[in-house]
């Protein structure tokens, strides 16, 4: 039922967008139920003016490493769960891929389990 779009800066090594997108992925399924093979993912590289972001909103110093992760799921979750799955990809990422926990950028999107067609033009989750 997720849908994630990660967005980063050009020029990280081959396949880090990916490795970002394994931590996520792992991180629902441990965090907030997602199940197996419940992986869609859109991961994208940006150059300077196609990623803004203001370095030092709410006094947390962002650098061009940032990541935004934007998550789309159905609704139902605690707001403790939620709070358990920022946390846990932020430091999945910090010990994992070395990104600095004040570079996860990460918003959460709840919509109807209606709002869901994963093919042939079926509302599968009605």
């Amino acid at each position: 039922m997720p849908l994630v779009r990660i967005s980063l800066m050009q020029g990280k090594p081959a396949g880090f967008g990916k490795k970002v997108g394994e931590i996520v992925y792992r991180t629902m399924m441990d965090t907030i139920n997602v199940p197996p093979k419940d992986n869609f993912q859109i991961i994208t590289e940006h150059d300077k003016n196609g990623l803004v972001y203001d370095p030092e909103y709410l006094d947390i110093r962002r650098s061009d490493g940032i990541i935004f992760i934007q998550m789309t799921i159905s609704e139902g979750r605690t707001v403790e769960a939620k709070k358990n799955l920022y946390k846990t990809i932020a430091e999945r990422l910090h010990s994992e891929l070395d990104v600095r926990m004040e570079d996860v950028f990460i918003n959460l999107v709840e919509v109807k389990k209606e709002n869901w067609s994963f093919g042939n033009g079926i509302a599968q989750y009605t």
